[in-house]
């Protein structure tokens, strides 16, 4: 099998580990992998590394689809199998799973184009999903509100629309005392820090992060003196964010750190962690990698983050933009230790029955051998 993955960005977030994830087991597995993606990107340098045939193209150039990127995208196609295309926001009228199924329709290509989402932003168009009905094309969705939603609000038909999970890497992401140990090297942190929460990905409006800060404010001035927040990652809005930091007198509780491609060390440092985010969440990533090491989490209730958070088993969860209520939740679920630690435990034991990322990828080629299995 031929499996193309189509990823229109330069971004480096937890869609792109993903793909360069599952280039390499798809890889391991016996698949042949080409990845379409924009010249020097993050995901085209890791999943060069990973052994896959990079077909790449100019970024600010592809928009007006032209001839020149109509021929680098045919011929990226033209042996896949199948074509993943993750579903970024459309840019001055281009969008990629659109031109996809443009290059693939024109070329009489027998590439089955398959758009895949985690998050739902209601101005996204249809034809994002699925481009074009006369074309061999289907839908995956990372998490069940999003299948749910693509059938109920686009009318995408339920045969064409699956859900398969991407989980994690439950091996990777295991606590042990020798990483704990790098992590304290790597991440110094204040001596009395506690709880330690952590914030993981691209620091931009709709992630939240000046309700986090809000609640961690409150927290710091009240019942829990020595909270310490580490904000990991970079983005458009990290100096807006680290202006904050400062307006709220909050230097000695905030930590920033660069982006990683080691987070599992960041968990090694972290007691909660926090996702705040205000929309646009499917089923994210940094949950389940919180959760397979062991490290409870308090979210904002968007997207699939009910189909791991469960109040009070696995964590908390609030409505979004309410920096009272994540405080709120960050102290309750520190306060009681036993529930705590009870806690602790089944987030892991969730992870390791329902999230294994390699009995996923398998997942994932089980269903791409049935889209092209005679009908």
């Amino acid at each position: 099998m031929h499996i193309c993955f189509i990823e229109d960005t330069h971004l480096h977030g937890g869609t792109q580990i993903w793909v360069a994830e599952a280039t390499r087991a798809f890889i391991q597995r016996g698949a042949q992998v080409t990845v379409l993606c924009p010249h020097d990107s993050w995901v085209a340098r890791q999943s060069a590394k990973a052994g896959a045939r990079i077909v790449s193209y100019d970024w600010d150039q592809v928009v007006h689809e032209d001839d020149k990127n109509i021929t680098i995208w045919t011929e990226g196609l033209r042996e896949c199998d199948v074509a993943i295309c993750t579903v970024h926001p459309p840019r001055h009228g281009f969008h990629c799973s659109i031109f996809a199924a443009k290059c693939i329709k024109q070329a009489g290509l027998r590439t089955h184009l398959i758009p895949k989402t985690g998050t739902i932003v209601p101005d996204y168009l249809r034809e994002f999903y699925l481009p074009d009905e006369s074309l061999e094309s289907s839908v995956i969705a990372i998490a069940d509100f999003t299948r749910r939603y693509l059938i109920d609000t686009y009318r995408i038909p339920t045969e064409k629309t699956a859900l398969v999970y991407q989980g994690t890497d439950i091996n990777r992401f295991r606590s042990n005392p020798k990483n704990k140990s790098e992590a304290i090297k790597r991440y110094p942190l204040p001596e009395n820090a506690a709880p330690i929460l952590g914030s993981i990905g691209s620091i931009e409006e709709r992630k939240g992060h000046p309700i986090l800060l809000e609640a961690v404010a409150g927290l710091a001035a009240g019942p829990l003196p020595h909270v310490h927040l580490m904000l990991v990652g970079d983005g458009p809005d990290e100096d807006k964010i680290r202006h904050m930091v400062s307006t709220l007198h909050l230097e000695d509780h905030v930590s920033f750190f660069p982006f990683t491609d080691e987070p599992n060390y960041i968990f090694e440092r972290l007691d909660i962690t926090v996702l705040p985010s205000l929309t646009k969440e499917g089923l994210p990533n940094v949950l389940l990698e919180s959760m397979s090491m062991g490290v409870p989490v308090v979210s904002s209730n968007l997207g699939g983050v009910p189909e791991v958070v469960i109040n009070g088993q696995t964590g908390y969860m609030v409505t979004p933009g309410d920096s009272a209520e994540l405080a709120s939740a960050i102290q309750k679920l520190w306060d009681d230790q036993d529930v705590y630690q009870k806690i602790r435990t089944n987030v892991r034991d969730l992870i390791q029955q329902q999230f294994d990322k390699q009995v996923q990828f398998d997942r994932f080629l089980e269903h791409f051998e049935a889209l092209l299995a005679p009908q």
